[in-house]
């Protein structure tokens, strides 16, 4: 792992995908309001975070990496604060401007370390051909990235035409969303969770026969060359045409929030292979990573000190081959 490590600095990412602002509003809850059965939070401080692919492509850099963001934002306030942030987190971010969409933003209502209420400020329709072509153009500049990571929020960036331009990159990854299976083909690596996967593929995922089942089906009608289920408290499952499914054994100690979880597995995992690592040993140090994020409160990105002190701590944890898997 430590050897893994070195090589991922300066690795060259591109980030394209739904970027958006995580917002915060800390508070107390000690009474109830006289207009209406609900907790009145009053407020005593705020916070915003990169959300999204923003988060993913902050992950990337925490890691040593040198990613490229290509999203978009409104022409808004949000989508000042979004920029800054990106430029605050070390990393190049190119936000196409849409006048007629406001920045995503989730504003989060919190009290006594409990989410009381979400508010999302979001366009999710299509993108106009102008901006779309405009999001295109941007990511091609990029073309000779190590790996592609797409991150795919529904929020409106996700379109055919780009899947079509990137899927011709050799190691391209793919964070899924449900509504735009029909669209995916042939990424070097999808990286669902059981609710994605099970949904992608029609299969209910319940135990590892069923996450074997799920997994195998995604490789097929999807064009897959890899496949990285995430599994939750079970860790994650690696499918390996030609080696075989490996099973990876969480190693979080305590969860406080899995937000944001799945980009730091993406992110660890294109920076790993990009920087010439075997996907399984990716798959191992990705693993480790989320086990830091989900026991921090909202988004966060693991730094390349962490993952090594974690990864020290987690030296007898194996992969474990549930099954062979044939090549395709």
């Amino acid at each position: 792992m430590n050897a893994l490590m070195d090589r991922l600095a300066g690795t060259k990412i591109l980030v394209v995908g739904d970027a958006m602002l995580d917002h915060y509003e800390w508070g107390e809850a000690e009474r109830i309001s006289p207009e209406a059965p609900v907790p009145i939070v009053r407020v005593v401080r705020q916070e915003w975070k990169l959300g999204g692919a923003g988060n993913v492509a902050q992950n990337v850099a925490a890691l040593g990496g040198n990613p490229s963001l290509v999203a978009i934002c409104g022409t808004d306030s949000a989508g000042e604060r979004l920029s800054a942030l990106c430029a605050a987190a070390g990393f190049e971010a190119h936000l196409v401007p849409c006048p007629e969409r406001p920045t995503t933003c989730k504003t989060r209502i919190i009290a006594s370390h409990q989410q009381m209420l979400r508010v999302d400020h979001e366009n999710t329709a299509p993108l106009s051909p102008p901006t779309a072509a405009q999001l295109r153009h941007q990511a091609r500049q990029y073309a000779e990235a190590a790996a592609i990571i797409l991150s795919d929020y529904g929020k409106g960036v996700v379109h055919e035409a780009l899947l079509q331009e990137l899927a011709g990159h050799p190691r391209l990854f793919l964070d899924p969303k449900p509504c735009h299976f029909p669209l995916y083909r042939q990424a070097y690596c999808m990286t669902p969770n059981t609710k994605e996967a099970s949904e992608g593929a029609g299969i209910a995922i319940t135990d590892p026969a069923s996450a074997i089942a799920a997994g195998q089906r995604l490789l097929q009608r999807y064009g897959l060359a890899t496949l990285v289920l995430t599994l939750g408290a079970e860790g994650m499952a690696v499918f390996l045409p030609g080696e075989g499914i490996f099973h990876v054994p969480t190693v979080a100690q305590q969860v406080f929030d899995v937000t944001g979880a799945g980009d730091t597995v993406i992110a660890t995992l294109a920076l790993g292979v990009g920087a010439g690592a075997h996907l399984l040993d990716a798959a191992i140090l990705a693993n480790i990573a989320a086990g830091i994020v989900v026991g921090r409160l909202g988004t966060a990105a693991p730094t390349s000190e962490e993952l090594r002190q974690a990864a020290a701590a987690c030296r007898d944890i194996q992969p474990q081959k549930w099954a062979e898997l044939p090549a395709r």
